[in-house]
């Protein structure tokens, strides 16, 4: 018989999705107010901080499925946030609009605030520690 207990404390899968959904609801209460959604700050960030990717690339940069960012970039340019820019190839790249770089500007605060009240519950556990751990299980993950 399949030990099920030890799979349950074991499992990196489970751990992580229990994980990121109780982290997403952390940060996502404290965007709230600028009516922020996770996936939307950190697009916005990618887009502020330069990144002229194109899609897939950024969806990929942001751990998220294309059509999930897709569909977030058409929120964000119908709010007036980002707006797209041509450039070379078929791919397209966006950038922060004025009122796009005042919310990032306003979310950057409320980020830090749940960011610091994160690592102040972690207690024993080291924060870099943790994210290392993290970047190690995504390396993992990766294709060969």
């Amino acid at each position: 018989m399949t030990d099920l207990e030890a799979i349950g404390r074991t499992c990196f899968a489970l751990h992580a999705r229990m994980t990121a959904r109780l982290l997403s609801r952390t940060y996502e209460a404290a965007l709230r107010p600028l009516g922020l959604k996770l996936p939307q700050f950190g697009i916005l960030g990618a887009v502020g901080h330069g990144s002229t990717a194109s899609e897939t690339v950024l969806a990929e940069r942001l751990g998220l499925e294309r059509t999930t960012l897709v569909r977030n970039l058409k929120l964000l340019t119908q709010n007036g946030w980002i707006e797209p820019v041509s450039g070379e190839g078929r791919g397209v790249r966006h950038r922060l609009t004025p009122a796009g770089q005042a919310l990032l500007e306003a979310a950057i605060p409320l980020w830090q605030q749940a960011q610091s009240q994160l690592e102040g519950k972690l207690q024993e556990t080291d924060a870099e520690e943790a994210r290392k751990a993290m970047r190690a299980l995504r390396k993992a993950t990766y294709p060969a």
